[in-house]
């Protein structure tokens, strides 16, 4: 066994009114009602935060979970007054059932740093446990992979696969002020899956002669190879084995995987738990 398939991995339940993790490294499976997710994320270079951001929250009554992975360009700093401001705009939306606002105020909040030309591609996905519904917005950013149990198939998300609710494009984050962007929507059942990551992936060179790129045909193709019955953290730990041992590492620029599997769990947030968050939601903290 490789090292990443006998590290124990550290877990997290997710509680009402929580916004859990940022830019810094991790390796964790963290739950929330209906779904578990294994989360990975390591900063070029081994450095202790870098220019993914990633943020998993649950609202005040323990039915809205939402998803943002963003690849913003730039490190240091920025890349941390940036994660600031978008946990900021998280928290203001966090019990929204739609995302179409929050996605438009993380537009403008990029669009106030246009003279410096910055921009970050991103992810933002919203499950409502109560109706199994995902809505999932790609702003110029990698194409989700989706594991449909039911056919026991794994394809790319995107307008032409997905239900579309609103008309649009998909620019990055800071592109297009008031760019109008497409939101998709699909049901999940479980043992469905969801596969967010950044382009360190589809980017990662092979070890071959020709020296060509995993690429997304590379990527699914590991992905159908692995059973869809393991749990978050082993799922999550052999798609990085498989792709570190066919390229050789991942060491070229900021990596995270979200992978996330939905199932019939949906833990009720208890009385105290509801009452923590109702306090959280009221002092603002």
């Amino acid at each position: 066994m490789t090292q990443h398939q006998t590290n124990v991995v550290e877990s997290h339940v997710l509680q009402c009114m929580e916004i859990w993790s940022g830019t810094e490294s991790t390796k964790k499976v963290v739950s929330a009602p209906g779904l578990d997710a294994w989360i990975y994320s390591q900063p070029y270079l081994g450095q202790s935060s870098g220019g993914d951001v990633h943020y998993f929250s649950l609202c005040v009554g323990g039915i809205v979970t939402r998803m943002v992975l963003a690849d913003v360009a730039g490190h240091g700093d920025y890349v941390a007054s940036t994660s600031e401001n978008l946990r900021r705009l998280l928290r203001r939306f966090m019990n929204f059932k739609k995302q179409n606002r929050l996605v438009a105020e993380l537009n403008q909040e990029f669009m106030r740093n246009e003279s410096e030309g910055r921009f970050a591609t991103a992810i933002v996905a919203t499950f409502l446990s109560h109706t199994r519904k995902i809505l999932l917005t790609n702003a110029g950013h990698p194409r989700p992979l989706f594991y449909n149990s039911a056919e026991e198939t794994w394809s790319f998300l995107d307008d032409s696969t997905m239900k579309t609710n609103s008309a649009g494009s998909n620019f990055p984050l800071g592109f297009v002020a008031d760019s109008k962007y497409q939101h998709v929507e699909f049901n999940v059942r479980p043992n469905d899956w969801l596969i967010l990551y950044t382009d360190a992936l589809t980017e990662a060179s092979i070890q071959n002669h020709e020296n060509e790129l995993l690429g997304e045909h590379g990527l699914c193709k590991i992905v159908q190879g692995l059973p869809a019955s393991m749990t978050p953290a082993e799922f999550g730990q052999a798609l990085l084995t498989e792709i570190e041992s066919r390229c050789g590492g991942l060491n070229a620029d900021d990596t995270t995987i979200m992978a996330y599997k939905f199932s019939d769990h949906f833990r009720q947030p208890g009385i105290l738990e509801k009452l923590k968050g109702y306090s959280k939601l009221i002092t603002g903290s």
